[in-house]
Formats: C-alpha cells, sequence, structure tokens
C-alpha cells in the first residue's frame, strides 16, 4: 500500500513546501548516484537504523529500473554473524571514497562517533546527503545535528515556512517515491507512478485463486 499512501500523502500536503522540499532533495540523491555510480550508502544514528527507508529505495530501484538507488545499509551494531545484507558495520565508511554517496537519517542525536565517520568519508570525496529531524540546524537542537548540517553537501530538515508539520517517516516516503519517479521526464514520471497504482489496484480487487 506504499504508493496509495504516497498519493494520499501528496493531495494532504498539496499547496506546502514539503512536495518540492522532498522532491528536490530525492533529486539530488538520484543525481548523485547515478552520475557518481559509486553506490549508495544509508546509514542512521545509535538509536535508529532506517530499515524502511532502505526497502523503499530498493523496491524504487527495481520500479525505476536503478540500480544505483539500492543502497547499502550501514549498521551500528553489525555483527559478523549477521546476514551478509545486515553485517555492514561502521567501519565501511572508512572505506568511502569518491564516487560514492552516504545518506545520513538522523531523527535523534547522531553521536561523536558517527560524526567522525561521516566527516571522513567526506574528506575521502563521498557525497554525504542527510535527513534530519526537528530543528537540525539549530544548535540548541539534539546533539551533533548542527555539525552534520554543516557536513552535508545537501540537507532536508524541518521546512522553513512550511505550515504542515511532517513527521521524518512521512518525509524518508517521499523522498524515496520521488527519488524513483525522477528517471524520466515529469510526463513518465506521472505515468510510471499511475501504472504502479494502477497495478496495485488490479491487485487488491482480484479475485482469490481458485482451490485445487
Amino acid at each position: 500500500m506504499d504508493a496509495v499512501r504516497v498519493a494520499l500523502l501528496r493531495e494532504v500536503l498539496a499547496g506546502t513546501e514539503w512536495l518540492d522540499a522532498t522532491r528536490r532533495f530525492a533529486g539530488a540523491l538520484r543525481g548523485s548516484v547515478v552520475s557518481h555510480g559509486g553506490g549508495l550508502l544509508l546509514v542512521g544514528t545509535p538509536a535508529y537504523e532506517p530499515w524502511h527507508l532502505a526497502a523503499h529505495l530498493v523496491d524504487e530501484a527495481a520500479w525505476s529500473g536503478t540500480p544505483e538507488l539500492s543502497p547499502t545499509l550501514v549498521r551500528h551494531a553489525a555483527r559478523a554473524s549477521d546476514p551478509a545484507h545486515l553485517a555492514v558495520g561502521l567501519r565501511r565508511l572508512e572505506a568511502a571514497r569518491r564516487g560514492e554517496t552516504l545518506l545520513v537519517v538522523a531523527p535523534d542525536a547522531t553521536g561523536p562517533e558517527l560524526l567522525e565517520r561521516v566527516r571522513d568519508a567526506r574528506r575521502a570525496g563521498a557525497t554525504v546527503l542527510a535527513l534530519a529531524g526537528p530543528r537540525a540546524e539549530d544548535p540548541g537542537g539534539p546533539e551533533g545535528h548542527e555539525d552534520l548540517a554543516a557536513m552535508a553537501h545537501e540537507l532536508l530538515g524541518p521546512v522553513d515556512g512550511a505550515e504542515a508539520v511532517v513527521d521524518l517517516d512521512t518525509v524518508q516516503h517521499l523522498v524515496s517515491a520521488a527519488a524513483g519517479e525522477n528517471s524520466a521526464t515529469a510526463q513518465r514520471g506521472r505515468r510510471r507512478f499511475r501504472d504502479r497504482l494502477s497495478r496495485l489496484a488490479d491487485q487488491l480487487t482480484a479475485p482469490p485463486p481458485p482451490r485445487w
């Protein structure tokens, strides 16, 4: 139901600054991973792992035919015994290089270790993008957010002048959907989204398969 949810969110937020802001950020994300081709690293904070965003980006990569959008999830508590796709720890950020894109999702305090790894990745030439929670650019906000804002090439936090208050989970839905649509012209993007809704509606209304 994610496609339907995104459509409803866009309808609710029509006329606010959020749609333009999330589309601009999604365009920066897509432009970085497609033009540089070095891969996408996705990391959260010690208290928050962006599982859902990782799953949405994998889906959008498949839907849009853009494998570059499929991220490597970097985890704070990864263990060698975890499945391969869940066993990538923070040391992976030490190996970040020019051409790679690092997307940081920070609804809460980033912590000094993560900030240092992000700083090193940027110095090595990686493009840093950040989705931040409330007051991300306010020195009085969550610890480390002002530093993250300074390091990010592109930051999406609270939108100035926006009447609607949108939580970070909603922002992640909007960004991932827009990133998948930016592969074509706006018209083709709208058509692709309508096609997805149509296919989803067909699946939801199809009769159950016969029992043999």
